[in-house]
């Protein structure tokens, strides 16, 4: 990669690089495991002059998302998360019963589920097929398509403006930075708003969330990187909030920059955490690497020494993170037997390059391992409790990240009760 994507600098520096894997939602059917994987570099660089985390657009979204295997409604902290944040935005911007929402990678309806039921006039523009066709059978209006300016005009010509655009996680998942923001302000109502959710480049950096790092996410923000990313479209940070999703993620509200007024001292208070880390330098990235790579380490040995003892440890989850983790350590079904997933459409299927069998989650009871390492760690809190059951056996959770952790799950109930 020579070029920044959003500044056009050839500044670029490399952050850490994980080797080359294939595209982390590629799930393979019975009949594929003797066919080859296209593998792809997995680098991620730095630009010094804008500071936008990035990795090299290898495979487009048309690749992974025309089909996709994530259906955010099997996760019920998010569907609450986007509850609680539908509740909110219908205050924040005053959302009244002629208001017009436009959602960005709208999924399978699972946030707009909660405009419809308040009866306020909304959109879905997603481009899988299978997803967005689950959300229309959901009762939420969805078009398939990625967004553009010209997909934006063409919405905003038959439905008018938008009050409220959201694009939650999907601010990362588009190689044209530019275009993708031009389509997001010919969406918005010259007075309206934009609320992006994105993964935040300092929790990634400071809890080594290496395993975000996948094809589908081409960029990485800071709140510095967004605020130029936004204003090459014609928008304007006003605030932004810090959460809790994904493991440390922003959301950025914007404005066009016309009515966008003074920013919130939110906004310079999150700018000045990451000046103080060192993310408009480069010495907050050059101990990234090696702390990756013990992470690494720190799962091998744990795996080999549980596999020599003669324990069993399978998976929970299949997300697209798990796949960066697993090909990165080299994890094979000698060392994890199998993951499971609620996701029906992922089951019979086999991680990608990892080849690690994906079976419903009651084979967990079923076989009671002595360890089930949780691959989708953000959701600690929600899976310490769906999975609180392995006690029983005196099975044991696994975390790999921020640092391994071997969880007692009866302890944590009993001093969280």
């Amino acid at each position: 990669m020579t070029q920044c994507r959003l500044c056009g600098s050839e500044a670029m520096t490399s952050v850490v690089d994980l080797g080359a894997t294939p595209p982390c939602e590629s799930f393979l059917a019975a009949d594929q495991l003797d066919r080859a994987e296209p593998a792809y570099p997995l680098h991620l660089r730095v630009c010094t002059d804008c500071w936008l985390a990035q990795i090299p657009p290898l495979i487009t979204p048309e690749e992974t998302f025309s089909e996709y295997a994530y259906f955010s409604s099997f996760s019920t902290s998010w569907v609450e998360h986007a509850r609680t944040f539908v509740e909110d935005a219908v205050q924040r911007v005053g959302l009244g019963p002629d208001a017009f929402v436009a959602e960005v990678a709208s999924n399978d309806g699972y946030l707009l589920r909660h405009v419809v039921d308040r009866g306020i006039r909304c959109l879905g523009i997603e481009p899988s097929v299978n997803v967005g066709a689950a959300a229309r059978d959901a009762g939420v209006p969805t078009l398939t398509a990625f967004l553009s300016p010209d997909t934006a005009a063409a919405v905003r010509e038959e439905h008018g403006p938008a009050d409220l655009v959201v694009a939650n996680n999907v601010y990362a998942h588009i190689p044209d930075v530019i275009g993708f923001t031009q389509g997001l302000r010919a969406l918005v109502a010259d007075d309206g708003w934009v609320s992006i959710e994105v993964q935040h480049l300092l929790t990634l950096i400071e809890e080594n969330q290496y395993d975000t790092i996948y094809h589908e996410h081409f960029q990485y923000y800071t709140v510095a990187s967004a605020i130029r990313a936004l204003a090459s479209g014609g928008l304007a940070l006003v605030d932004v909030e810090l959460l809790p999703t994904h493991g440390g993620s922003i959301r950025l509200w914007a404005r066009p920059a016309e009515v966008a007024g003074e920013p919130t001292a939110r906004v310079a208070d999150v700018l000045a955490r990451e000046k103080a880390a060192g993310l408009q330098e480069l010495s907050g990235y050059t101990e990234f690497s090696a702390r990756v790579a013990k992470v690494r380490r720190d799962l091998l040995k744990f795996l080999i020494a549980a596999a020599e003892r003669g324990e069993t440890v399978v998976g929970y989850g299949a997300p697209g993170k798990g796949n960066t983790l697993l090909n990165h350590c080299g994890i094979r079904p000698d060392l994890l037997a199998y993951t499971v997933d609620r996701n029906p459409y992922k089951h019979g299927r086999f991680t990608p390059g990892t080849r690690i069998p994906i079976l419903p989650p009651e084979q967990i009871a079923a076989d009671k391992p002595d360890y089930v390492l949780v691959l989708p760690w953000n959701l600690r809190a929600e899976l310490v409790e769906q999975l609180s059951y392995v006690h029983e056996w005196g099975g044991r959770l696994v975390f790999p990240i921020p640092e391994l952790s071997i969880v007692d799950v009866a302890y944590v109930k009993e001093v969280t009760a």
